[in-house]
């Protein structure tokens, strides 16, 4: 089987190339023209990006299978137009080079942000309807990128979609945003917290159910790839039981959003994400805690591991990669 991956420096991008290794595929990775990124993986490599059309088309040719990862994350509304031209436009084109190829399957991933939340404590599974708002330009666009795929199933392109939660593990060499916060608390780095909390899954869950969704994942089909939902003070918990780190203090959501405009001035100096923004504040304190995997287990086999084992599994990584103190 040959595999082509968008995304595959990333997190979950390179989990998926390990594991699709040692099922025995053959794999061609998207790299951006102007990335120093050495990509040692042991994959043909595609010079170009989503925009190039022409470099999408080298990345299909002759392949089975398309994973399609890369994306633009936004916590906060900057770079609109970037942001809808990567989720958007560029999955657009993937599409335009899959079909090209008459490739066997096409995996889209989006986020469980492409669906509108609705209150917190009501269930949230496949059924949800889509965001249509662009207050949120990451929520939106992820949400038009799967109405892309969807017009292209109708047109005969054997897709299926798949919504991770927050995902979070081992192997994370780029330093995610979530990475980066849970090595704050194990640090007694992070100066506060709110109250509210999220859904947190492990990547080589979701790994597992992406490779799965070749053969059962169905056409034109979502999967909610979720984990165990657990409070920000919960988190910090588990991650002192795991530490001894000290649990960091809880204040109002009030309190949080005034010292937004102070998080953003020091991330503009230090050229780092700032801490909270209002957005990620909105996200965490209307977080459904009730999102259902249950599709995904009856048709992907997807087994998502105990949350507690994911962090311990997580900070054994850090100490031997020797990013953690």
């Amino acid at each position: 089987m040959k595999v082509a991956v968008t995304g595959a420096s990333g997190h979950i991008g390179n989990c998926l190339v390990k594991e699709l290794k040692k099922h025995g595929a053959e794999i061609k990775v998207l790299v951006y023209n102007s990335s120093n990124d050495p990509h040692e993986m042991d994959v043909e490599l595609i010079r170009g990006n989503l925009l190039e059309p022409e470099s999408l088309v080298n990345l299909c040719e002759g392949v089975d299978v398309v994973f399609h990862l890369a994306a633009q994350i936004a916590i906060e509304n900057k770079s609109s137009e970037q942001v809808y031209e990567t989720n958007v436009t560029g999955t657009k084109n993937m599409i335009k080079a899959a079909n090209h190829s008459r490739v066997r399957k096409f995996i889209h991933f989006s986020s469980i942000h492409a669906f509108q939340i609705g209150s917190p404590d009501q269930l949230l599974d496949e059924s949800r309807s889509l965001v249509k708002s662009n207050k949120i330009i990451y929520e939106f666009t992820k949400a038009e990128g799967e109405r892309e795929v969807m017009k292209a199933v109708k047109e005969g392109l054997n897709a299926v979609i798949l919504n991770p939660t927050a995902v979070i593990g081992p192997f994370d060499y780029k330093g995610s945003l979530l990475g980066q916060a849970l090595l704050k608390i194990y640090q007694n780095k992070l100066p506060f917290m709110i109250s509210g909390g999220y859904n947190w899954v492990d990547v080589r869950d979701v790994v597992s159910a992406s490779i799965n969704a070749i053969e059962s994942g169905r056409k034109g089909e979502n999967y909610i790839l979720s984990g165990e939902f657990c409070t920000l003070q919960e988190l910090s918990a588990m991650i002192s039981k795991i530490s001894g780190c000290k649990i960091p203090v809880i204040v109002p959501v009030s309190l949080a959003r005034l010292a937004c405009p102070f998080f953003k001035v020091y991330s503009s100096v230090t050229n780092t994400q700032p801490l909270y923004t209002n957005q990620s504040l909105d996200i965490l304190v209307n977080s459904p805690s009730n999102i259902s995997n249950a599709k995904a287990r009856r048709e992907l086999g997807y087994e998502p591991r105990p949350l507690e084992q994911t962090l311990r599994d997580t900070f054994n990584w850090y100490k031997e990669k020797k990013l953690l103190n």
